[in-house]
């Protein structure tokens, strides 16, 4: 379950970033959610992983 909390922080850190990119404009921001966006797919990819090696070591 710890993992699914680093999604959700991840996630929720981005949101002022979000708001300032698309309400206001500011371009920085959008480079932060980029780069947010692509850690979030790599830890994304992680915890894939991790499920499927667990899965795997059930059977």
């Amino acid at each position: 379950m710890a993992r699914f909390d680093e999604v959700k922080d991840l996630i929720l850190s981005l949101e002022g970033d979000f708001d300032k990119f698309y309400n206001k404009a500011n371009q920085a921001a959008g480079t932060r959610v980029r780069k947010g966006m692509q850690d979030l797919k790599t830890l994304a990819q992680e915890i894939r992983s991790e499920v499927q090696e667990k899965k795997n070591a059930a059977e």
